[in-house]
């Protein structure tokens, strides 16, 4: 009976509130890649890319990036491009990304920590607080202790754990472009481009159906993706298509808003899955919903040989 009220507030409240509008807000993990910005000529060409389309963005960060080539002044700029940026909001995904529960809890706070340095140099420097955290792989343990350590822990540091309710593995996608860029194989590059933007297209779509099966509207959906080259030649294609379908490009702050992202997390495994699932109350439920998930069959098996070879 709680449940179903509580349902019914969700509806009732977003019908109220937000209407039929439909928005997204773009956030993006493992910020900055110094190694494509080396591979570029020291051009940061994602953030140009994001700054043309004066769309608002999130950025998590992972400060080891900076150690990652040897040009390390080069890279403290890169990172300092990305926070001062007007549209940008900044948050931590640790130091190293490591998995939270293979590492256990005091380790992964340790990664926490240091993961803060530059970054809270940096948004003290540009007026920004650093607010939001995001797990690496959005592993927030492997169990309710776990779980219930490191949400202890973040909320006395006054971090939010930062949700998203579509991705599309564009870190898949990104190895296989990658691979066949290296190669010189361009038209097998192209079409796995071509694919990441229709198959994020389609799990949009088929997250807004579940959100409106499940609360009766479209809800302010947080997109996650990488700070990759694939999202460096194609992210804007996606943006694009997703305006055409009347889509509002939102600031994670702004998607925040929407009642949903004040319910409980009922989901206590590893598995870095959308917070639609983790907001239902069965597993049952869970798994009759990702059956109904676009396919990446392709792109897994694709990703699978590579990495065989």
């Amino acid at each position: 009976m709680q449940f179903k009220l509580q349902l019914f507030f969700l509806v009732f409240s977003g019908l109220m509130c937000f209407g039929q509008q439909k928005s997204i807000s773009i956030t993006m993990d493992d910020v900055p890649n110094t190694a494509k910005y080396q591979k570029d000529g020291y051009s940061p060409m994602l953030l140009k890319l994001l700054d043309s389309l004066d769309i608002p963005f999130t950025i998590f960060i992972n400060e080891d990036k900076i150690l990652k080539t040897d040009s390390i002044n080069l890279n403290k700029s890169l990172l300092e491009s990305w926070v001062k940026s007007d549209n940008a909001l900044i948050g931590n995904h640790t130091y190293s990304h490591p998995r939270y529960s293979d590492v256990g809890l005091n380790t992964f706070i340790q990664d926490v920590e240091k993961g803060e340095t530059l970054t809270k140099q940096y948004g003290a420097k540009y007026g920004k607080d650093l607010t939001y955290f995001r797990f690496p792989f959005n592993d927030m343990g492997k169990d309710t202790v776990q779980h219930m350590q490191i949400r202890e822990y973040l909320q006395s540091e006054n971090y939010r754990i930062a949700p998203f309710t579509v991705e599309s593995s564009d870190w898949m996608f990104d190895y296989v472009y990658q691979h066949y860029l290296d190669n010189g194989e361009d038209e097998e590059a192209k079409a796995i481009g071509e694919q990441y933007v229709e198959k994020t297209l389609a799990l949009v779509g088929f997250f807004d159906e579940m959100a409106k099966g499940l609360y009766g509207r479209s809800v302010k959906h947080i997109y996650l993706c990488h700070d990759n080259a694939i999202n460096t030649d194609y992210l804007g294609e996606i943006i694009t298509r997703l305006k055409q379908n009347d889509y509002q490009i939102v600031s994670f702050k702004e998607s925040l808003t929407d009642p949903i992202y004040d319910q409980q997390d009922h989901y206590y495994k590893k598995w870095g899955i959308s917070w639609l699932y983790r907001w239902m109350d069965t597993q049952d439920e869970r798994v009759k919903w990702m059956k109904q998930e676009p396919e990446l069959t392709e792109i897994q098996s694709l990703y699978q040989q590579i990495l065989d070879k």
